[in-house]
């Protein structure tokens, strides 16, 4: 599990002290980034924005005093600050110190009931509140649960149940564990959902499957198709997660492939339902526009997902080597990154964290973990989000504001001051700012907010209208209507004798 806290956030202190030291390469400036920093805007075209995080160099095994790295697959921070990186071609878990300087500790064995064992290819890793270590041992098909200090707690494995079919294969790739250390698992091949187990290591159930929705023409035809046609078509199979990770309050974000490039992560709630908003949009699956063929084309495809708190998460696009970040709302919030060979770019992206306000990106063929900084622009979007997440969307107004000075389109910012607007009851400006955000939702709420307030301002004037024009429609029936058909009929009366005298000459 991912976890954030205070000794994170000083390690973003310490990274920045020891960069002269460490042989990490700092120094790299936005103007010179070697990929594209965009979002999308209401219609969904591109739009190039500032940075806002920028490539701020690399740690490697060899820089750690750890020796190369081989093919790591998967990190995460322990709430201690400390970086686990599953160093999985060399069968070890390597721990790095709160600052990336230092290998503080190599654990590639333990003890258990008196025989000492190894690991087999460690795909997962993750570090629970308790601060024990978990680690999905995958070739040896089995949940490795350690102290910190190495010293053997319990293995979990070989899930019995009913719902699981005969000759089930446990090779768990990815692992996170909650607050009541319940232990969620990704399995290879395990398509039903993700695997929880209870804290004692009983199997409970599978969890978040994602249901899998046929076309009405696809139903048709393999209805008229024969047995062997069938066989040949596409199977119908739910969708396979990648990333896992947890909230501070036992929420599962994990990120899966989906082919239609419209909802790549999910936030499951204890009950395993996807609770996660899609935005304004509907979508959160990486890119709106997408070529269709060659090595880049198709939807993003995420790899792994972490939350950073105040409702924001990232995802890694392993397709187009990008990472995208949500808030709550579902919001694409900021876009950078990309598949290369120069510094900040990726070869195989397969695994993200945070420290701070920092972004680590893991490549398991450059044998490295990518250090990101945030830029003034990603700070002042960060801050201004984790605001109106506190309900503080007044002081964020300022904040947004400054945005929009770096980047003047920007429609999410003037989105957070309409709806700071919104909150604070100025509807007038806030229907100002959500045109200019192209907000249709929250712009119809302060519309209809903004019309009750104009109706109860001139309610005595629409009442007094209102009574007048009564009191005038009952004088004129009871004292004037009869005198005014009276006067009508004698008009008439009197042009048709005209008439009948001009008729007689």
């Amino acid at each position: 599990m991912k976890i954030k806290n205070l000794a994170t956030r000083i390690a973003v202190t310490l990274i920045a002290v020891v960069t002269v030291f460490t042989g990490i390469s700092f120094g790299s400036h936005a103007e010179d980034l070697p990929y594209d920093t965009y979002n999308y805007d209401y219609r969904e075209n591109i739009v190039k924005t500032p940075a806002a995080y920028v490539p701020a160099g690399s740690v490697t095994g060899l820089s750690s005093g750890a020796g190369d790295f081989k093919e790591p697959e998967d990190m995460c921070i322990a709430p201690d600050g400390k970086l686990y990186v599953a160093d999985t071609g060399n069968n070890r878990i390597v721990v790095l110190s709160e600052n990336l300087r230092d290998c503080v500790k190599i654990i590639d064995s333990f003890e258990m009931n008196g025989e000492k064992q190894t690991f087999g290819a460690p795909k997962g890793v993750c570090v629970s509140q308790n601060n024990q270590l978990y680690i999905a041992d995958s070739n040896n098909r089995r949940i490795v649960v350690l102290e910190l200090d190495g010293s053997f707690v319990k293995i979990v494995d070989n899930p019995q149940s009913e719902i699981l079919e005969d000759g089930f294969d446990f090779v768990p790739l990815k692992v996170t564990v909650d607050y009541a250390d319940r232990v969620y698992v990704i399995v290879k091949n395990a398509f039903e959902g993700i695997l929880v187990f209870e804290s004692t290591g009983e199997f409970t159930g599978y969890y978040g499957t994602i249901e899998v929705k046929i076309s009405v023409w696809e139903k048709f035809w393999r209805r008229l198709a024969s047995k062997e046609e069938r066989a040949k078509q596409q199977l119908f199979i739910p969708t396979e997660f990648t990333g896992i990770d947890v909230d501070d309050d036992g929420f599962i974000y994990a990120s899966n492939l989906d082919s239609d490039g419209i909802q790549g992560v999910r936030r499951l709630n204890p009950q395993g339902k996807d609770v996660i908003q899609k935005g304004e949009n509907g979508n959160v699956g990486g890119d709106l526009t997408i070529g269709k063929y060659g090595d880049y084309g198709g939807p993003s495809e995420f790899t792994d997902v972490v939350y950073r708190g105040k409702g924001i998460y990232s995802c890694l696009d392993k397709k187009r080597g990008r990472i995208f970040t949500y808030d709550k709302e579902g919001n694409l919030l900021y876009v950078f990154g990309g598949l290369g060979t120069q510094e900040g770019t990726f070869v195989k992206p397969v695994a993200i964290e945070c420290v701070g306000s920092n972004i680590l990106v893991m490549d398991s063929l450059h044998n490295s973990v990518m250090i990101f900084e945030e830029t003034r622009y990603g700070n002042l979007i960060n801050t201004a989000v984790g605001l109106r997440y506190d309900g503080d969307e007044t002081q964020a107004i300022q904040l947004w504001q400054e945005v929009l000075e770096l980047d003047e389109n920007n429609e999410l910012a003037n989105t957070g001051i309409g709806k700071a607007y919104l909150t604070a009851g100025d509807n007038k400006m806030a229907m100002h700012y959500l045109e200019l955000g192209m907000n249709r939702n929250y712009y119809s709420i302060a519309y209809k907010r903004y019309r009750n307030e104009i109706l109860a301002e001139n309610l005595n004037w629409i009442m007094t209208l209102v009574i007048v024009l009564i009191v005038v429609w009952i004088v004129y029936k009871k004292f004037f209507r009869s005198k005014v058909k009276k006067l009508i009929a004698a008009k008439k009366d009197e042009k048709k004798n005209k008439m009948v005298k001009g008729g007689h000459n």
